[in-house]
């Protein structure tokens, strides 16, 4: 893969950017006003930079003149809860004597953590509030067992009168419009289990819906609480809820181990009892389990905020006065896939309703396949014609040739055709052959000569053994392609369980040590067995691995396995946190010598090799544009050959 040589310039004002912006400051003597920003998780998550990024830029656009300081409470999961309300604490002493113009809490556990505070500072202070539910939860006293703690829960219109708050963008988790969706697709429903994890957000919406759930007697409340539970007790409580249980999922990221839980975990929930109806407060489970549900539309609202900041600073606008406090607006969400497997494609859905999953057209539903006919008749087509034009043009070159005597001439031709090809070749292999081979021969001179130490010796033959293998390498790769595409492989094919093999590359690609990236392998299932030639998949898979260390050298390389039933395919894919793939050469560098670092060691050959090895296999292989972390290339090999 090639480094982009243009985007170092950028990487430096981008650098540049994030710590003038978002580097915590001091209150300092030499600025007068300034505008404290404090928000429950470290700026570099991506929900706080989006936010913090959209807030300066905008407040500068505005011409905004006070200085803007971040503090970061750095909040994690709820069994830390007891210590936020102290760090806010610590945060806030900071500015006792120079005090803030205005705070901006950002987060539930930065906004919690405030108003468990007492002082005169965080009482007097204009805040304003941004990426919080508009029910919250006051945080509890030390000594309380968070885990069986069951507060009451807040209401930001209503409880907090005695704070100085001018403004703020909440998300409102609306429990009564789910039940009645709830009690509307399945009128027979006598439970409903909530979902929620063992986070500040999970218990403040169990609180809510516990408070909703006091208006429906007829209902009994089931809570699938990760406080007390892990992900395998409740996914066993799924399959044995009573009948007539409709579930409502809240949040799910951790449980009672406090281990974050990969997404994929809510499609095991689901296939715990898949005919059981689920439904969301929050998305969550949207698009493969639950129905649908009346959600938030969560979306960035820094722009708004530095608006909202810039006129109160200069207009004084809004202070004490909640009439500025928004609800974000919420809208009905349904699966219309899920709606078909559980027989409800024909209850009438909300005005307005969003639908995610929707049949589509034969030219969407197919379109890549429609292109690519399309694309193969043209290139027929076109194939045609050229070939007519050259038969054409042959036989004039034939009779003209026969009646001037150019033989002669053509073999000239082509043997000139022959050496530029020659030297094209060479122009190619010759640093990648001549770097190992300068290494073999200047090593082996100093390996001869007796001035040399026994230690010094053994690691000039180390280096001539590792030149030697990217030599041989190097010759095998050339020697592989040239096979390949005149078609002197065979494939062996037999039956092997491919997790095996796929556990064999990693383990040889974590060997070669070429990165300090951590190796991660994922599949659905533990053994799959598959007709195909095991060594060469292997090859494809190793030169994938390899491809990726080579331009990670930290961060993670993941191997992937999707099985694919419905098309009679495994999907393998190996994805990076490297420098990535500029999405116009995504094509290129499947060709033979390309690639996207000229510095980069390397034939430039792997990537085409692989090509060849998965056509051969009945396959395809692509790279996943739309990737944009790194670089994540996939293939395809049908299981029934």
């Amino acid at each position: 893969m090639k480094k982009n040589k243009n985007r170092y310039p950028y990487l430096l004002l981008f650098i540049l950017f994030v710590t003038s912006v978002f580097t915590p400051l001091k209150a300092d003597p030499f600025y007068e006003d300034f505008i404290l920003i404090i928000t429950s998780y470290n700026p570099e998550t991506k929900s706080i930079s989006d936010n913090l990024s959209a807030f300066y830029d905008e407040y500068k656009r505005l011409n905004g003149t006070h200085q803007i300081v971040v503090e970061s409470m750095n909040c994690k999961n709820l069994p830390e809860a007891h210590l936020w309300k102290q760090r806010m604490a610590n945060i806030l002493s900071k500015y006792e004597e120079h005090r803030p113009s205005l705070i901006i809490l950002l987060g539930q556990e930065a906004w919690a953590s405030y108003i468990s505070q007492e002082i005169k500072l965080a009482k007097e202070t204009p805040i304003i509030c941004g990426s919080i539910s508009r029910n919250t939860l006051v945080l509890p006293e030390k000594g309380i067992d968070l885990a069986t703690w069951n507060p009451k829960s807040k209401d930001i219109f209503s409880d907090f009168k005695n704070f100085n708050i001018i403004a703020g963008y909440v998300y409102e988790y609306d429990i009564k419009k789910n039940i009645d969706l709830i009690r509307y697709f399945y009128p027979e429903t006598k439970h409903i289990a909530f979902i929620s994890d063992n986070t500040y957000g999970g218990l403040s919406m169990q609180a809510l819906v516990k408070q909703e759930m006091q208006n429906y007697p007829d209902l009994d409340l089931t809570l699938l609480d990760a406080r007390v539970e892990t992900f395998l007790d409740i996914n066993e409580r799924i399959k044995n809820l009573p009948e007539n249980t409709c579930v409502l999922v809240g949040t799910w990221r951790v449980d009672r181990t406090e281990n974050y839980s990969m997404g994929n975990t809510t499609y095991m929930l689901r296939n715990a009892n898949p005919d059981l109806p689920a439904f969301t407060v929050s998305s969550l489970g949207l698009g493969h389990w639950v129905i649908g549900g009346y959600t938030p539309n969560y979306h960035i609202v820094g722009k708004d905020i530095a608006t909202i900041s810039f006129n109160y600073l200069n207009h004084k606008k809004g202070k004490n006065s909640d009439e500025h406090i928004e609800k974000i607006p919420g809208n009905y969400v349904f699966d219309v896939k899920r709606l078909n497997e559980l027989n409800l494609s024909s209850v009438k859905l909300p005005e307005g309703s969003k639908l995610i999953n929707k049949t589509t057209s034969f030219y969407e539903q197919y379109k890549n396949l429609v292109n690519g006919v399309v694309s193969v008749i043209l290139f027929l087509l076109v194939c045609f014609l050229i070939a007519i034009y050259y038969i054409i043009r042959i036989n004039k070159l034939k009779v003209h040739l026969e009646e001037s005597g150019e033989e002669l001439k053509i073999a000239k031709e082509k043997a000139e055709e022959a050496n530029r090809l020659k030297s094209a070749f060479l122009a190619n292999m010759s640093h990648e052959i001549r770097t190992p081979l300068n290494a073999i021969v200047g090593f082996s001179e100093l390996l001869a000569t007796e001035d040399s130490t026994p230690e010094e010796k053994a690691q000039y033959g180390n280096i001539i053994r590792k030149n030697s293998d990217t030599l041989l390498h190097l010759i095998s790769d050339i020697l592989d392609i040239s096979r390949l595409e005149s078609g002197r492989i065979k494939f062996e094919k037999k039956i092997y369980d491919i997790i095996d093999i796929c556990k064999t590359s990693i383990a040889t690609s974590e060997q070669a040590q070429r990165t300090e990236a951590v190796y991660l392998f994922e599949s659905q299932v533990d053994s799959f067995k598959l007709n195909t030639d095991q060594q060469r998949l292997k090859q494809v898979l190793i030169n994938l691995l390899s491809n990726a260390a080579k331009f990670t050298p930290t961060g993670c390389i993941k191997l992937a396995v999707e099985i694919d039933e419905n098309n009679n395919q495994v999907i393998f894919s190996v994805t990076d946190t490297g420098i990535g793939i500029p999405p116009e050469k995504a094509n290129r560098i499947f060709e033979r010598f390309e690639k996207l670092s000229e510095y980069s060691q390397g034939t430039g050959l792997g990537l085409a090799i692989s090509r060849l090895i998965v056509e051969n296999l009945g396959g395809e292989i692509w790279v996943d544009t739309s990737y944009t972390k790194g670089a994540r290339f996939v293939f395809t090999h049908p299981i029934d050959v």
